[in-house]
């Protein structure tokens, strides 16, 4: 019997390299092995777009096109749509009631979404209560499945963490060994920053997205900052110093291919603007067969709605299962 993974994205926006990279093709990969359980977690971008609703729909068929393009296989693994299993969130109110306040104040993400709220959207000291629990609700998504892994980055063992202190709560008030404790997966992914250095996102306008053209990709990839003491195209270059373009190449070159960068550069053979025209023809070669995949899913949306009603079908008869033995536990009517 496989073991089970659970993970998830919030909507809020088409998916760019980033989350190709660094999430989605470690999913793919996953779901040979594993019962994988795939959510598009929209609850929880209500924790901080609770008034920006009106794209959510699109936004949540967008990340699932996304997902689909790049190699998630509904045939190997359960594609849903996290407020379609109401049971999730069942579940988050039982775990709610046994969770010190103290546990999910800790939590550095929340911290961190604090802040940034705080700074640009002028919440002084103002978190909602929804944005408060939301530690909680993610372990609700983990326990609707009793998932026994959690695929993250080394930077979100954490939330793995307080999963695991909330199970052993669980398991103490309730005498039992009903839940696994989930362990995390750590992603073997390529970490890939934005095109002016900082870390890839849709609001710092520095990403490019799965579903870009590659006019303009292209386009996009020509902004990208090189070796900033570089000032002729004949100046000898230093690739190591080069502050995203050459990081780029190491992604999506061969060997021989970074190889020839780095020597043409450091004899100033190669200028930074046709370096990147001829990276960002890379990086079209390798998304096309994803693209071609993305157009195919725009072009029949009644395949990608099929696939979300069917499976967040699937997540329902599965978290059915685990709540019946949860209300037993907990001694509801």
């Amino acid at each position: 019997m496989k073991q089970k993974i659970m993970s998830g994205m919030r909507p809020t926006g088409r998916l760019h390299l980033g989350h190709y990279l660094g999430v989605i093709d470690n999913w793919v990969k996953l779901q040979d092995e594993y019962d994988c359980y795939f959510s598009v977690a929209d609850w929880h971008a209500l924790t901080t777009k609770y008034d920006k609703t009106e794209n959510l729909r699109q936004d949540i068929i967008d990340v699932v096109m996304d997902w689909l393009a790049c190699g998630i296989d509904p045939e190997k693994s359960t594609i849903y749509v996290q407020s379609l299993v109401p049971e999730t969130a069942e579940l988050h109110i039982y775990l709610s009631m046994i969770t010190p306040q103290n546990w999910v104040e800790r939590d550095p993400t929340l911290k961190d979404m604090a802040k940034i709220l705080k700074s640009k959207e002028g919440m002084g000291t103002q978190v909602n209560y929804g944005l408060m629990g939301y530690p909680v609700l993610m372990t609700a998504d983990i326990l609707t499945f009793n998932a026994d892994l959690v695929p993250v980055g080394i930077d979100q063992v954490a939330h793995v963490e307080l999963t695991r202190d909330i199970v052993r709560r669980f398991n103490n008030v309730y005498k039992t060994d009903f839940f696994n404790e989930p362990q995390p997966k750590l992603n073997n992914c390529s970490l890939i920053c934005g095109l002016d250095g900082n870390k890839m996102g849709k609001s710092f306008h520095n990403d490019i997205k799965i579903s870009d053209s590659p006019e303009e990709t292209a386009k996009k990839v020509m902004t990208a900052i090189t070796d900033r003491s570089r000032m002729r195209k004949d100046d000898p270059g230093h690739p190591d110093e080069c502050e995203v373009a050459f990081k780029y190449w190491k992604i999506f070159g061969d060997t021989n291919e970074i190889e020839t960068v780095r020597c043409e550069c450091e004899k100033g053979q190669r200028g930074c603007a046709d370096c990147k025209r001829q990276l960002g023809a890379k990086i079209n070669e390798r998304m096309k067969e994803i693209r071609d995949r993305r157009t195919y899913y725009e072009q029949h949306p009644e395949v990608v709605e099929k696939i979300i009603k069917e499976g967040s079908e699937k997540a329902r008869v599965e978290a059915q299962k685990v709540l019946a033995e949860v209300r037993k536990l907990v001694k509801m009517y």
